[in-house]
């Protein structure tokens, strides 16, 4: 899997709320379609980005393809951005810290 291909799909809003569709159920083309003010050709794109991400699968139902989504792809971008949690966690221990300390020296002024 190609992280890069994860993050290209994740750009986009709209990509972002098909996911989130997805998440709660399987969909045709036609049915989210229905939930954009956008073409279907443009969904379809959308779709196409998804796939090549890995986030989403199409598999038939009937007649019909349904697209799924695929969480295990997203584990690729949540370890990328893990890897770099620490350093934020770090820095927001170190703002909190200069935060402290200069309402302390305020209180003292104060005093």
């Amino acid at each position: 899997m190609d992280v890069q291909n994860v993050f290209r799909a994740l750009s986009d809003p709209t990509r972002r709320d098909i996911l989130m569709m997805l998440a709660e159920r399987e969909m045709s083309i036609g049915e989210v379609s229905e939930r954009f003010e956008i073409t279907r050709a443009a969904v379809k794109k959308h779709l196409i980005i998804l796939r090549e991400g890995d986030l989403i699968s199409v598999h038939s139902r009937g007649r019909e393809k349904v697209n799924r989504l695929e969480p295990d792809a997203l584990r690729g971008a949540a370890d990328w951005i893990g890897y770099f949690s620490g350093f934020w966690d770090g820095r927001l221990a170190a703002l909190q810290e200069a935060v402290t300390k200069e309402m302390e020296e305020r209180k003292d002024d104060d005093d």
